[in-house]
């Protein structure tokens, strides 16, 4: 991540390794990443364990999930349940703030095939 339009605090928080290129902010029950995305990146289906939850800061997301595309642009939130499959699409560069929230123990036992 060599040019970043995150504050100094943000990109000195420790590096995530994935798929994209983010910081990562540890949190109790989530996760927090300062990610982004060079234009005419593609994410290939897949899906979380997580809850998930973002606000694009900069550019436009492409989400697919449930045979539906949608943009999301600057000031947008979007959400990606746990266990959805969903792909993603960047066609500009994109900066967001993604929220991963880890199912809660309530959750887990109404539900006890999520793992």
């Amino acid at each position: 991540m060599t040019s970043s339009n995150f504050p100094e605090r943000i990109k000195s928080l420790p590096r995530f390794s994935g798929r994209f290129d983010a910081f990562r902010l540890a949190a109790e029950n989530c996760e927090i990443f300062f990610a982004q995305y060079p234009g005419n990146t593609e994410i290939e289906p897949h899906h979380h364990d997580t809850d998930n939850y973002g606000v694009i800061t900069q550019g436009e997301l492409i989400l697919v999930m449930d045979g539906q595309e949608q943009r999301f642009q600057v000031g947008d939130w979007y959400h990606v349940p746990a266990k959805a499959m969903h792909a993603a699409r960047f066609e500009q560069f994109t900066a967001e703030i993604e929220f991963w929230f880890k199912p809660d123990l309530q959750e887990l036992d109404q539900n006890p095939d999520h793992k």
